[in-house]
């Protein structure tokens, strides 16, 4: 399974007024489509999308767990110390998913209200792990094994994010083990260790990590 990416630009802030004169601040806009090629050439057929939004929305949103992180995380985890806002609304407008994030006074969400007292223009990033399967025009399409990992992170840096996903997110595959998100390499690699003698142990050792050396 790879982890797919996907960058919206087009949301807006919404900065509110608080009885004790603090603000709470927003970001809203669309954060995931359907039935369409991106600008990744990726389309995610609206059944599997619909699905996987109303399983995030009762598992996540609410149970108010939808967190988001600033940034490009490259693992299907949510990194709690690294988390930026949560996700309080999702809902289908034609074949758009249109959220809306309330920032949090973490310290990463602390970066983002400054960044839109500054004015900085900012997007969201969709994180999920699923299969491609690839038309004869070179496009993708979304398969129905598709698992929603968060519905927006957000990105201060939208325009370069393509080329980053591509070079870092999805050279990497990922497998499911007893529900835990693993990546399959460093699964396969834990699992030959544990299946080697003791007297093939440190060269099985040696051989897998000069393995990991050459992909560094």
């Amino acid at each position: 399974m790879k982890l797919i990416s996907e960058v919206t630009e087009s949301v807006k802030y919404i900065v509110e007024a608080k009885e004790d004169g603090g603000k709470n601040y927003f970001l809203s806009g669309i954060f995931l489509q359907t039935e369409k090629y991106n600008r990744n050439q990726r389309l995610y057929p609206m059944p599997v999308m619909e699905r996987e939004v109303a399983r995030y929305q009762k598992e996540y949103i609410d149970t108010k767990r939808a967190f988001g992180e600033l940034g490009h995380p490259d693992t299907p985890s949510i990194n709690l110390d690294r988390v930026s806002h949560m996700i309080v609304d999702l809902h289908r407008e034609g074949t758009d998913f249109v959220g809306k994030a309330k920032v949090m006074d973490t310290p990463y969400g602390k970066i983002v209200k400054n960044f839109m007292d500054e004015g900085a223009s900012l997007g969201v990033s969709s994180r999920g792990l699923g299969s491609l399967v690839p038309t004869k025009e070179g496009r993708n399409i979304v398969q129905d094994d598709y698992h929603l990992a968060t519905a927006a992170d957000i990105v201060a840096d939208p325009s370069a994010h393509d080329a980053w996903v591509q070079a870092v997110y999805e050279n990497k595959e990922w497998i499911w083990d007893n529900g835990i998100i693993r990546e399959a390499e460093i699964a396969s690699m834990k699992k030959e260790l544990l299946k080697a003698s003791k007297k093939d142990l440190e060269a099985v050792q040696l051989r897998l990590f000069e393995k990991f050396l050459r992909k560094l």
